[in-house]
């Protein structure tokens, strides 16, 4: 039964609230982010993508973007798409927010949710992240790069070292280094993300605590929940969703091949025609054909030789006899 419930742990409701929202409202943050690309007002750096994804997808990161762009200049793309996408996603992180929050205090709390628990959500969470975020991030850089520092100095120990420079290929050295300090960043990485957690958690017990017990039975808080979901117009609201998806994609097609970059004519690749197919029996009755031809040309240059030969020893014999009157007219 719901009254038999163990109580629930700061960082499971936390989990339990941040982990929906993020993919509530990761969709539309998406949609726009790739309409910000195909304008060309936002490059985005590969190396960072993993981060600039993570940041993307939750919505305490709000506050806490600019303070690590600023603090440790980690910028995750350039031009003024960052700005506008992020400062898009705060009206879709309150709707996610007050979805998932409204859902969550009803169906495992029991509480009856606030008037603008989303938003009181949003910006609880954003203040937390502000003050939150930079700290990870400063550390897990921090431990990062001395775990990177101790892996190689690990490897440099005499009583290893044969050990890495012999006995160990290459590619396995690199993997032993790699495991060893990324299990370090990793284990740090999760303790203070579970910290986080848990901090969100508090801040939705703190609300939780503050609002009065749902009156219905679990049954009837079940109806509730799903009447949630279900808008009041929905020929409205299917039309408003349709239209903005086509809107979208309008604008996605209409910008895209303005700024779809093409290749700079020192930079063109040279133009490849295609091999013909290849037929053998036609390339054996041509090759016949040559070996043929080059037989008869090559009969009719020896017997050009010895027709030449026979000429030269012909001239020579003529030669011989002149040379002999002469010399016989010549004596006393």
């Amino acid at each position: 039964m719901a009254t038999e419930r163990e109580p629930l742990s700061p960082t499971q409701i936390g989990l339990g609230v941040l982990w929906p929202a993020c993919w509530t409202g990761l969709p539309i943050k998406l949609a726009l982010a790739v309409l910000l690309f195909a304008m060309g007002i936002m490059q985005f750096e590969g190396r960072l993508g993993i981060a600039f994804l993570m940041l993307l997808a939750s919505p305490v990161t709000i506050l806490a973007m600019p303070i690590i762009m600023l603090w440790f200049g980690s910028h995750f793309g350039e031009g003024s798409g960052v700005p506008i996408l992020f400062f898009c996603s705060i009206p879709i992180d309150i709707w996610a927010f007050g979805v998932v929050g409204k859902t969550y205090l009803l169906e495992r709390l029991r509480k009856e949710p606030p008037d603008g628990v989303g938003f009181t959500l949003w910006w609880k969470s954003a203040v937390a992240g502000a003050l939150f975020l930079p700290i990870v991030w400063f550390i897990v850089s921090a431990v990062t790069e001395t775990a990177v520092s101790t892996s190689h100095s690990i490897a440099q120990v005499e009583s290893l070292r044969s050990l890495f420079d012999t006995g160990l290929p290459v590619a396995e050295r690199i993997g032993l280094e790699v495991t060893i300090w990324g299990t370090i960043a990793f284990g740090v990485l999760i303790v203070l993300l579970t910290i986080g957690v848990s901090t969100i958690g508090r801040i939705v017990c703190d609300i939780a605590a503050a609002a009065p017990k749902a009156p219905d039975d679990y049954q009837a808080l079940i109806v509730r929940w799903d009447l949630m979901r279900v808008p009041r117009d929905q020929g409205l609201f299917l039309t408003g969703i349709t239209g903005t998806g086509v809107l979208i994609c309008l604008l996605f097609w209409a910008v895209l091949p303005e700024t779809t970059p093409h290749p700079h004519e020192c930079c063109k690749k040279p133009d490849i025609k295609a091999e013909a197919p290849f037929k053998p029996i036609e390339t054996l009755n041509r090759s016949e054909q040559q070996i043929g031809a080059l037989a008869t040309k090559v009969e009719a240059l020896e017997q050009q030789a010895d027709r030449q030969d026979e000429k030269e020893k012909g001239k020579g014999k003529a030669d011989g006899g002149k040379t002999a009157n002469a010399s016989a007219v010549t004596k006393p």
